[in-house]
């Protein structure tokens, strides 16, 4: 595998980051053998994990996958019950071929704002870096515009509907709680917040699911 670092990956527009059209053109570009993990490895997020997956068994949904190595780290370790979804149909692709050699693993092209599976389909839901670029916008960071709440919220109204009651919603983000907290409020959870890093400092959100979701209107 090749880890990417080439800097022609950045956009000089940020916003590009919450289109379909620059993911397509980048794994278009790139090797099928690249990887590029936002934020941390699942073995620094190891420690983490165990404390909000109860069992190797768990169904586990990935958000915005990737070329990320993070499903195929869980695999090896022994979750076996993973879901990967990306709204890219090149980098799915590319994914699948790659982790030929682990077969009970899923990769669907999907959205995350219209996750097209049944209510209360997994045990754990995982974002690791995708709400962020949803939350690319030229805008006030503090008042975010209209468009930028609706679209968040449709990620995590539907996370809230495919997560199992007892379940756990994981989010890793460098956004800090004053800017992603009120985002991710709802009344069937509550939001539990760890900060971690050193120089640079990361947050690890989890939400565990206390009741069913209440349809909406």
């Amino acid at each position: 595998m090749v880890a990417s670092t080439s800097l022609n990956v950045v956009p000089e527009d940020p916003t590009a980051y919450k289109t379909k059209e620059y993911w397509e053109q980048r794994y278009q570009q790139e090797s099928p053998d690249t990887t590029f993990d936002w934020f941390k490895t699942h073995e620094e997020l190891k420690p983490l994990f165990q404390g909000c997956i109860p069992h190797k068994d768990a169904s586990i949904l990935i958000l915005g996958c990737g070329n990320s190595t993070l499903g195929e780290d869980m695999y090896r370790d022994g979750y076996k019950n993973i879901t990967n979804i990306d709204y890219s149909g090149t980098v799915i692709e590319n994914m699948k071929k790659r982790c030929e050699d682990m077969p009970d693993m899923k990769w669907l092209e999907m959205d995350i704002r219209a996750l097209e599976f049944e209510n209360e389909s997994f045990d754990i839901i995982i974002d690791k870096g995708t709400m962020d670029a949803l939350m690319c916008d030229r805008g006030d960071v503090w008042d975010p515009s209209e468009e930028l709440v609706a679209e968040v919220k449709k990620e995590v109204d539907e996370v809230e509907r495919v997560l199992k009651v007892g379940g756990s919603f994981i989010y890793i983000t460098f956004g800090q709680p004053h800017f992603r907290k009120r985002h991710l409020v709802r009344d069937c959870w509550q939001v539990k917040t760890q900060t971690l890093g050193d120089a640079f400092h990361y947050f690890f959100y989890s939400m565990q699911k206390e009741k069913p979701s209440t349809p909406s209107s």
